[in-house]
C-alpha cells in the first residue's frame, strides 16, 4: 500500500508505503504494479496519537465504558495506542487483577498497554511477572475507586518500579492541603445546576504542586522513573521539570477553566479540578512552548444518571479520548499550536518517554498506525456524534477536526464512518 501526496506535521509533502503493518519508506515513491494507492490529497498526516492515560472502565463497570466501545471513540479520534489506568473491579494491582483485564482487552481495536496499580492489598510480585506498561497511576490522594495510599508505600512502589525498569505514573494530589470548608453548606441542586467551582476550591491548586514536588524527590532517591499524570497547573508543571519528571496535561484543563463550572456543573467535577482561567493560559503558554511534554485525556467516562446528583454525589471524571486530538488540531488551524507541537505530545514524546520505539513516528520501521485530517473540515463537537458509551461530552459547541480514517498498523479501523475489524495488540506483549 502506497500513500500518495500526504502532508507531515513539518510541512513536507511525501508518499508512505506500507507492507506487513510496518512503514517501509517515506519519501518522493515510485507506484508499483498492482499497489493499492491512497491518495492523501496533501492533507495533513499524523502518526497514530498514544493516549498514555484512560479509564476503559472494564472489568467491573462496563455500564460507563467497555474495551469494545472505548477503544473505536479512541480510533475515532486518531487515537491508534492507550495505556489503561488500573481503578477497575478488580483492581489491577494483583497478578489475577491483571489477568482478569487483560482478557478482556482483547475486545479492543486499537493498540494497548495496560498498568499496575498501588494499595495496600497490592501483589507487586505477580504483578511485575506481568508485561506492565507502568505501574500506576499511583494515587498520592483518592480518586475514583478510593485507591489513595501514604508516603511509605508511595516510596516502597517506587523503589519496585525501579527495579525492573518499570515506569511510574503519579496522581500528584496532596489530601492535607484540601479546603474541607469549601464543600460545606448549600452546594446547589444537582447534575448541571451544582456548585462545582466548589470542588475546585475544594482540591486546591496548591495541593498539586506539593504532592508533585514529594513525587519527584521520591523518584529521585529510589532511582524510579516518575511522569506526572493530568497536570492541572504551571506551578505543577514547573516543579515536575524542576525534578527531572515528565509530564501529562488533559484536555480539559488546556480548554476549561473555573470560569465553565456554572455550565458545566457535575459534569465539570474531575480530579484534579478545573483551574483559574489565568492558570489555564499559563497551561497552554507551556504546552505551547514546549514545557508540556504529553497531552493525554484522563478518559474517564460516567453516565448522565451518575453525573446528574449533587456535587458531593456525582463521580468524578469526563470523557476524552475521541476530542484530543481534534481540539488540539483546532487550536492549531488557529495558530495557537504548531502542527509539529501537536504531533509530538501526542505521539513522538509519549512513545519516548514509556519507550514504545515502534510506535509515534512516521519513518522506516514504525508500525503504520496512521490517521490523515482534513484541516479545512473543522467541525462543531456534538456528545451525539461520539462513540463513548457515556453519550456526552464537557466539549459541546467546541470545534475539532476529526480525522478522515485511521490505521492500525497498516489496518484501517476507521474510514469516517464505519469501524473495520481490526484487532488491538498489547504493545508489551
Amino acid at each position: 500500500m502506497r500513500i500518495s501526496n500526504a502532508t507531515l506535521a513539518d510541512g513536507r509533502v511525501v508518499d508512505v508505503r506500507v507492507e506487513d503493518g510496518e512503514i517501509v519508506a517515506v519519501g518522493d515513491l515510485d507506484p508499483v504494479d498492482g499497489e493499492w494507492t491512497i491518495d492523501a490529497d496533501e492533507n495533513l498526516l499524523l502518526p497514530g496519537a498514544i493516549d498514555v492515560h484512560v479509564h476503559f472502565r472494564e472489568p467491573g463497570f462496563e455500564h460507563k465504558e467497555t474495551w469494545e466501545t472505548g477503544s473505536r471513540s479512541a480510533a475515532a479520534g486518531g487515537v491508534t495506542t492507550v495505556a489503561d489506568q488500573p481503578n477497575t473491579d478488580p483492581t489491577t494491582t494483583t497478578g489475577e487483577g491483571f489477568d482478569a483485564k487483560a482478557e478482556r482487552a482483547e475486545s479492543a481495536c486499537i493498540d494497548y498497554g495496560i498498568n499496575g496499580g498501588v494499595t495496600d492489598g497490592w501483589d507487586p510480585d505477580s504483578l511485575f511477572d506481568r508485561p506492565l506498561f507502568a505501574l500506576g497511576e499511583v494515587f498520592l490522594a483518592d480518586s475514583t475507586g478510593d485507591m489513595g495510599i501514604g508516603a511509605d508505600l508511595f516510596s516502597t512502589a517506587a523503589e519496585r518500579a525501579a527495579e525492573v525498569g518499570v515506569p511510574v505514573t503519579v496522581h500528584a494530589e496532596d489530601a492535607t492541603l484540601f479546603d474541607e470548608s469549601a464543600i460545606e453548606g448549600d452546594l446547589g441542586g444537582a447534575g448541571r445546576d451544582a456548585d462545582s467551582d466548589a470542588w475546585s476550591a475544594y482540591r486546591r491548586a496548591e495541593a498539586e504542586a506539593a504532592a508533585v514536588e514529594r513525587a519527584v524527590r521520591v523518584g529521585n532517591e529510589s532511582g524510579a522513573q516518575i511522569h506526572i499524570a493530568h497536570t492541572s497547573t504551571p506551578e505543577g508543571v514547573d516543579a515536575a521539570r524542576e525534578g527531572g519528571a515528565t509530564c501529562e496535561v488533559t484536555p480539559h484543563h488546556l480548554f476549561l477553566s473555573r470560569d465553565d463550572c456554572d455550565e458545566l456543573g457535575t459534569y465539570g467535577r474531575m480530579n484534579p479540578p478545573l483551574r483559574s482561567e489565568e492558570r489555564r493560559e499559563a497551561m497552554f503558554e507551556r504546552l505551547a512552548d514546549g514545557h508540556i511534554d504529553v497531552v493525554a485525556t484522563d478518559h474517564a467516562p460516567h453516565t448522565t444518571d451518575e453525573k446528574d446528583q449533587s456535587l458531593l454525589d456525582a463521580p468524578s471524571g469526563v470523557p476524552g479520548v475521541e476530542t484530543m486530538v481534534p481540539l488540539l488540531l483546532g487550536a492549531a488551524v488557529e495558530g495557537d499550536l504548531s502542527l509539529e507541537r501537536v504531533r509530538d505530545v501526542v505521539a513522538a514524546n509519549p512513545a519516548d518517554i514509556f519507550d514504545l520505539p515502534q510506535k509515534g513516528r512516521i519513518e522506516e520501521g514504525a508500525d503504520a498506525d496512521l490517521a490523515l485530517y482534513d484541516l479545512d473540515a473543522a467541525r462543531e463537537i456534538r456528545g451525539d456524534d461520539l462513540h463513548s458509551k457515556c453519550g456526552w461530552t464537557p466539549f459541546e459547541g467546541f470545534t475539532g477536526v476529526f480525522p478522515e480514517w485511521t490505521m492500525v498498523r497498516g489496518e484501517t479501523v476507521w474510514d469516517g464512518e464505519e469501524f473495520g475489524d481490526v484487532a488491538g495488540e498489547n504493545v508489551r506483549a
